[in-house]
């Protein structure tokens, strides 16, 4: 499990706390204060996962998140004020896999580290190749691998996204619930906003497929991919 996590937080006593939680799991840890010196950091450091700010003193964490989105998959958990709804909406679009509030509890977001890397390392798991390949409709997915193509083009998914186009794709024919999909894929317990947050990553997926019919939205229901 433990791995190279890089942090991202102007408040260097935030960041220090995040740290030392960190380095007691054994996670190797990179601390970065500002968003220049952490893109730097995502190519020359390449973390297995990064917990990024909001709030920065020269760079935007969502442009930071942009950035990262451009040419890596690596889980990126976003550090958001408590108030600030729509910065975990915009998070989420962007390609953020996770939020957590300030203040928050340490232990949890290290829960949340260890959670989000299970995901992202889970297509290594050597299972069988033919239980886990997806053909159909023009989309290739490999689970060992990661992979996935759509009339033959390469899509960038992160892990959530894979999961969510995996289960819907695992289901083709079925109609699956927003609730049901949640705990599937967060392993948490839906509430009503969390409907929110499943049409974001829904949006996101068919816009990187460029195909808005491919996943049909059942109203009232769910989702669902046709055989």
């Amino acid at each position: 499990m433990p791995g190279k996590i890089l942090i991202v937080d102007d408040e260097l006593e935030i960041a220090d706390v995040i740290g030392l939680y960190l380095k007691n799991e054994n996670f190797e840890v990179v601390k970065c204060y500002n968003g220049r010196d952490a893109l730097e950091a995502v190519e020359n450091e390449k973390p297995d996962l990064a917990i990024l700010d909001v709030m920065l003193p020269d760079i935007n964490g969502f442009t930071i998140l942009q950035k990262i989105r451009e040419t890596h998959t690596f889980p990126v958990i976003m550090l958001t004020a408590k108030t600030e709804y729509m910065d975990k909406i915009n998070g989420l679009t962007l390609g953020a896999d996770d939020y957590i509030e300030k203040p928050f509890n340490p232990l949890e977001l290290i829960a949340r580290v260890k959670a989000q890397l299970r995901r992202s390392t889970k297509y290594n798991d050597g299972g069988k190749p033919q239980d886990d390949v997806i053909d159909f409709g023009g989309l290739v997915m490999n689970r060992n691998t990661h992979e996935c193509t759509f009339y033959e083009r390469e899509l960038t998914l992160t892990p959530i996204e894979f999961d969510i186009l995996w289960i819907l794709c695992e289901n083709r024919g079925q109609v699956i619930s927003s609730e049901n999909l949640f705990e599937q894929v967060w392993h948490e317990k839906y509430y009503k906003q969390s409907n929110n947050t499943v049409m974001v990553h829904i949006r996101h997926l068919r816009e990187k497929m460029g195909k808005s019919d491919f996943i049909k939205t059942v109203w009232g229901v769910g989702y669902k991919v046709e055989k």
